[in-house]
């Protein structure tokens, strides 16, 4: 049907090296005995012939996209390197802040680590994201077992996760209250690479922390060696189980499920558990209402008890659980989140009776925690993947890095990282004060402070870095393939799981007044021993300034709305938070360049930071933004034209 042919043309013609050579090329045309056009001649030829020709021919010419040749280009790949020495701030805060023994060996095995992450973690947690969890129900022979299966990479991550000990160096406390800040640190390098494994980890240390802090004692003095061993064949991870079908945040007014309890002294519970991260951990802590022999439990959260089980028996069977589904999520695939019904559970009432959400409040603090190293994570890992990259890829007849609009993107987003970096090394070295009986009052309340100011705000931090950071890709940041959209789709948990961000302002406002001010007062103490370390460095003169600033309008906004009362300061709670967020941020950044050896980096990341609006609650409440008429015109805004409150505007 169709024959080799051999062109002709008698135009000039183009070829490499050469002026007067012909354009020689094979085609394919539908059979005919000869052909023939104006200006050039067409034979028939031999195909085998024609085929030998028209390869010798198009070697000698090198043209490019011919046949099965699909080009000559192709885009380097960003690869990571050792994340640890790659991370020129990390080790300078590690310097500053650790004693030099402490800082000799810490440096030693994160040295090690981040060569492991790369050479082998990072794979691991590809694979984890390739290859999600699945439910199965049923076996071969219809017995309902409802197994959730998960890969190879997310086992071994569990392993791993025991020999470097990303639990138990907390607990160990080998350095006293350094041990956190070591922990962090590491989790810091592992996180970005972890195939979200990073989720039971954050559960596995709270509860851990929360044993602690109850006391270690049967049958809690068995799980808490298993969360904290070192050993891959001892170690647990745990779940978390408090949201159910009616909310997640609104623990008091959600939670149904109820607890019987048995002659032995331990309890059965009956509920359905709506949202249960890393369900195939090997225990959990849950809340659950106690009946009383009339079957009545008491409503609100003083009817909340903490319990803890098992989720299999001795025999390997789940322990009253029935798994109804997987959730199918925008990000987070990797680790298995599932609907539970439970259906006579044994489990052991850990808390007194009634006291269950202040018993769990620990666990919280552990995994809104693990929440900023997770968002601190992912910023830090785009932009070292993105400052790579910049380094190969060529547009416009140069290095993507020798663009200076390029450059000043990514400052930006290097100076949001590097501020969002110490508030986690801040709330991380309060931690270790704080658990080794080492904390100061004030230290304990910024604590309390800090730690919804910041897993709020480095939230939206990670959300905002990561999106810009793909765009540093162009075409190919959008690409699965590639394994990084991943990252985005991942970071928008972090401004969800363990509290939106209007959940945590709320609970800002909370630790204000249940400590009558001193909350506050603390906050504004520490960031002005801050500014006075900085006073006296000239470069920084003018951003100490600024933060002064804000800090004096922060005082008057807070004097001013304090007196209108609940409603007036709840409409400011958001803007509130950021401003907390923002001052101690510009503080630390501060204090940070007012080093000795600091470096210009250093002091330039400072300006920079200062450079914003340092009191956006200020700002909006002189505008007008959080009185009566604005909250009305607030509603009527996004409910214009709705049925929902038709008639009623």
């Amino acid at each position: 049907m169709f024959c080799r042919v051999r062109l002709v043309s008698h135009v000039s013609t183009w070829s490499p090296g050469t002026n007067h050579k012909l354009w020689k090329l094979g085609c394919l045309l539908p059979r005919c005995p000869k052909l023939s056009c104006r200006g050039t001649k067409m034979s028939a030829v031999p195909s085998q012939k024609a085929e030998t020709w028209d390869k010798c021919t198009l070697q000698e010419l090198k043209v490019p996209f011919a046949r099965t040749e699909i080009g000559t280009f192709f885009q380097e790949q960003p690869r990571i390197g050792n994340q640890y020495l790659e991370d020129a701030f990390l080790q300078r805060y590690l310097k500053t802040h650790l004693p030099p023994q402490v800082l000799k060996k810490v440096s030693l095995d994160l040295e090690r680590f981040g060569a492991r992450v790369a050479a082998e973690i990072d794979s691991l947690g590809r694979e984890c994201e390739l290859n999600p969890p699945a439910l199965q129900h049923y076996d071969p022979w219809g017995r309902r077992v409802d197994h959730i299966v998960t890969c190879t990479a997310w086992k071994r991550m569990k392993e791993i996760a025991a020999e470097e000990g990303l639990i138990a160096e907390a607990y160990e406390r080998r350095y006293s209250s350094w041990s956190r800040v070591h922990q962090v640190a590491k989790l810091y390098l592992y996180a970005p690479s972890a195939g979200l494994f990073t989720c039971p980890l954050a559960m596995t240390d709270g509860a851990a922390k929360v044993i602690e802090s109850l006391g270690i004692s049967r049958p809690l003095a068995k799980a808490f060696g298993h969360l904290t061993s070192r050993d891959p064949r001892k170690f647990w991870t745990s779940g978390q189980w408090m949201t159910e079908r009616k909310g997640g945040s609104d623990v008091a007014g959600g939670t149904e499920s109820v607890a019987r309890e048995q002659p032995d002294g331990t309890y059965c519970l009956y509920g359905f558990k709506f949202f249960t991260s890393a369900t195939d951990s090997d225990m959990t802590l849950t809340l659950a209402r106690i009946m009383d022999a009339q079957g009545r439990v008491e409503q609100g959260s003083r009817g909340l008890s903490l319990f803890f089980l098992e989720v299999r028996d001795k025999e390997g069977k789940l322990n009253g659980i029935e798994v109804q589904r997987l959730k199918e999520k925008l990000g987070t695939r990797q680790v298995p989140t599932a609907e539970l019904l439970l259906d006579g559970s044994k489990a052991h009432r850990i808390s007194a009776e009634g006291r269950g959400v202040a018993s769990i409040a620990s666990m919280l603090t552990i995994t809104r925690i693990h929440n900023v190293i997770s968002a601190v994570a992912g910023m830090r890992r785009v932009i070292n993947l993105a400052r790579e990259y910049a380094s190969k890829r060529v547009v416009f007849g140069k290095l993507i890095k020798d663009h200076p609009l390029h450059m000043q993107t990514m400052a930006r987003l290097e100076v949001e990282t590097r501020g969002a970096f110490l508030m986690l090394m801040e709330i991380a070295r309060l931690l270790g004060l704080e658990e080794t009986k080492m904390a100061s009052e004030q230290d304990l309340h910024l604590l309390r402070l800090l730690t919804p100011v910041a897993k709020l705000y480095t939230g939206k931090q990670a959300i905002a870095v990561i999106s810009e950071g793909l765009e540093c890709f162009g075409g190919q940041g959008y690409m699965e393939d590639t394994g990084l959209p991943v990252a985005l789709r991942d970071a928008q948990v972090l401004t969800i799981w363990e509290g939106t961000t209007n959940i945590l302002s709320l609970d800002v406002l909370r630790s204000l007044t249940k400590s009558q001010g001193q909350v506050l007062a603390a906050f504004c103490s520490r960031v002005q021993g801050k500014l006075a370390l900085a006073s006296s460095i000239s470069e920084l003169e003018s951003s100490v300034q600024l933060l002064q600033d804000a800090l004096h309008r922060l005082g008057q906004f807070t004097h001013r709305v304090g007196s209108k009362g609940a409603v007036a300061m709840e409409l400011a709670a958001r803007d509130f938070a950021y401003t907390l967020a923002r001052i101690y941020t510009g503080a630390l950044l501060l204090e940070h360049a007012a080093r000795p050896d600091a470096s210009s980096t250093d002091t330039y990341t400072a300006q920079r930071w200062c450079k914003q609006d340092l009191c956006p609650v200020d700002s909006e409440e002189k505008a007008g933004c959080y009185d009566a008429k604005a909250a009305s015109m607030d509603t009527c805004l996004v409910y214009e034209r709705s049925p929902v409150l038709k008639g009623k505007l």
